[in-house]
């Protein structure tokens, strides 16, 4: 995912009235500041290795069994039996600890 003016000036300045046409800010806003450009670029960059920082999670979700099949591994294998298949997702797909 790729973030944008956009998406950075709503983060920084909720409800802002804004507009962009062929990348051009126009401020329609007259209760919040307008953002600097600086600050634009820095909301972008944070909003991007936020998301970048949680790709683990999103590989987990995608690799974890359905509900259903964990339901069905706990009846057939026990807690125990499940644990280990979670457990196993979460060593392919390890939280990174700065």
């Amino acid at each position: 995912m790729m973030f944008d003016a956009f998406t950075a000036i709503l983060n920084l300045r909720p409800n802002a009235k804004f507009s962009i046409t062929d990348g051009l800010v126009e401020w329609l806003d007259t209760e919040q500041t307008q953002p600097t450009e600086a600050e634009i670029t820095a909301e972008i960059s944070r909003l991007q290795a936020e998301y970048d920082s949680k790709q683990y999670a999103r590989d987990r979700a995608e690799a974890y069994p359905s509900i259903a099949d964990q339901l069905d591994d706990i009846y057939h294998n026990g807690v125990d039996g499940w644990k280990a298949t979670i457990k196993a997702v979460k060593d392919t797909y390890p939280k990174e600890t700065i």
